[in-house]
């Protein structure tokens, strides 16, 4: 039996997570909103999870109604992420593990959603596609590792749906690709958009551009709406290409959505009927776990540790590029 608590911070969510053999004891989560129009810097962003993490740790430990001596072992996301949000939650997690005398363990962000997924939905080995602000991904797991078989190219496709929103001054709360979701549901006419696969890998950065570019004409002939419907049937068709290649190649008949923009309920129905045309089934989260959190920190920190893995203290320190096949999936030997 392994009790882990896990903080999160690469990126404008701050979030930190207790479990115990799967069960989540505590799920506390602070977001950074910037004003409409605006991204969030590392440094404005290492400032908000400065500012709250002493009292979502509280709040954390509370919930879950244990103190520091029932804690095993003390996780945090190392990388990939935001440099300096990234150090505040390295920072904290070494303090702790130092003054309760715990073990501390670096988790892969990767790592953690994809753990997470298979936790929620009891998907037993799915080609995963994992889609976030920073990170766009196809995934199999083989020997040990969790191979990627094709990603972004360029930027990712929550990154290129937040930028768009920004374009349309859409409010950063709860957050831009939530607006965009909702927007993107009344609209009607559909803009003809560059599609840009590349064999297993997409590119999103062209599509973006074209759009801020031309968004004053563009304004003209097409709602905000149309324009949101537009670019997420486009990027979501493209994501739905390459990962239904994955299936094939690996033989796969499930797949499971992780990341924040997983959340999307347009993708799920995209890639709910890719499945169902090829006898499989698509599995995925609501935003308590899909969206970045403590806990999957926490649960893919307690698989590794329960499995064996340690982690010297010199070595808690953060990598802003950390691949998720560079990570041994310890824990798994099917």
């Amino acid at each position: 039996m392994v009790i882990a608590i896990g903080f999160e911070g690469s990126a404008n969510k701050l979030g930190i997570g207790i479990v115990k053999n799967g069960e989540i004891l505590a799920n506390c989560r602070r977001t950074y909103i910037t004003p409409p129009g605006e991204g969030f810097l590392p440094r404005e962003t290492a400032e908000h999870h400065q500012e709250n993490i002493h009292e979502v740790l509280r709040e954390a430990l509370d919930q879950s109604g244990l103190s520091p001596k029932d804690i095993d072992v003390v996780c945090y996301t190392k990388g990939p992420g935001m440099g300096a949000p990234l150090m505040v939650c390295a920072i904290v997690a070494r303090t702790c593990a130092k003054l309760w005398d715990k073990p501390i363990l670096g988790v892969n962000h990767c790592i953690g959603h994809i753990e997470m997924g298979r936790l929620i939905t009891n998907a037993k080995n799915p080609t995963v596609l994992y889609v976030s602000g920073g990170n766009t991904q196809v995934i199999a797991y083989s020997r040990q590792r969790y191979r990627i078989f094709g990603e972004t190219i360029d930027i990712a496709v929550g990154n290129c749906l937040d930028r768009f929103a920004r374009v349309l001054k859409l409010s950063n709360a709860p957050s831009p690709g939530y607006n965009i979701e909702q927007a993107a549901k009344k609209g009607k006419k559909y803009l003809h958009l560059p599609y840009c696969v590349k064999g297993m890998d997409v590119s999103f950065s062209g599509i973006l551009s074209y759009m801020e570019d031309k968004i004053d004409e563009l304004l003209k002939e097409y709602t905000p709406e149309d324009l949101c419907y537009s670019l997420q049937e486009t990027v979501f068709a493209m994501l739905v290409e390459i990962t239904e290649r994955a299936m094939a190649h690996c033989g796969s008949d499930e797949v499971l959505i992780v990341g924040g923009v997983g959340c999307n309920e347009r993708l799920q129905e995209m890639m709910g009927v890719m499945c169902e045309e090829r006898g499989g089934k698509v599995f995925a989260t609501d935003e308590r776990f899909c969206i970045d959190n403590g806990v999957m920190i926490a649960h893919a920190g307690a698989l590794a540790f329960q499995s064996g893995t340690r982690m010297d203290f010199r070595d808690s320190t953060i990598t802003q590029r950390y691949r998720t096949d560079d990570v041994l999936v310890t824990w798994r030997d099917d």
